[in-house]
């Protein structure tokens, strides 16, 4: 057994396992050092506040589970994408993310009036009652913003849309 071990086709196979090793271990700690990047899937917990406190969403409810998305996917608002690049799992941080980097600003386009009379008697007339409007083009979804005698004003915006956002982060695992 000691011949085997000393040969050197068993001492060139664990010199190559070793250097393979040591590369793959090199690659980690290189993408840990740089830190969280597009392509990377990260698993967060996160706590979602207005800047006045309020809170508006959270993954640290009972029952929720952490939020995992891929970097560079855009499937999340751009300031939280940004606000993950170069953090580690185990870091925990907050962040104060404009409503340029949110979901955008209001969108004076987006917000309409549409005759009393042209809304079925089944959709109340209240103001924040939600409506989804539909033809041709596609669907779109609404909330009736004010209501008078002649006319509804819907708006078309996302709910968020026009505020900043404050995100309590802490990265949970980096893939």
């Amino acid at each position: 057994m000691s011949d085997l071990m000393n040969s050197e086709a068993v001492k060139k196979g664990i010199k190559e396992m070793q250097d393979r090793d040591m590369a793959e271990a090199m690659e980690e700690n290189r993408r840990i050092a740089s830190g969280i990047e597009n392509g990377d899937t990260v698993k967060v917990h996160y706590v979602g506040t207005f800047p006045d406190g309020t809170q508006f969403d959270s993954s640290r409810q009972e029952g929720r589970e952490p939020l995992e998305f891929t970097v560079g996917r855009h499937s999340m608002i751009p300031g939280f994408e940004n606000a993950v690049k170069g953090h580690a799992a185990g870091d925990r941080f907050t962040v104060e993310i404009p409503c340029d980097q949110a979901y955008g600003p209001v969108d004076k386009n987006l917000i309409f009036t549409v005759p009393r009379e042209q809304v079925p008697d089944s959709i109340p007339c209240v103001v924040g009652t939600p409506i989804q409007l539909s033809n041709e083009q596609g669907t779109m979804y609404a909330v009736i913003s004010e209501v008078d005698a002649v006319e509804l004003t819907l708006d078309a915006n996302n709910p968020m849309a026009g505020k900043d956002l404050v995100f309590d982060i802490e990265i949970l695992s980096v893939n």
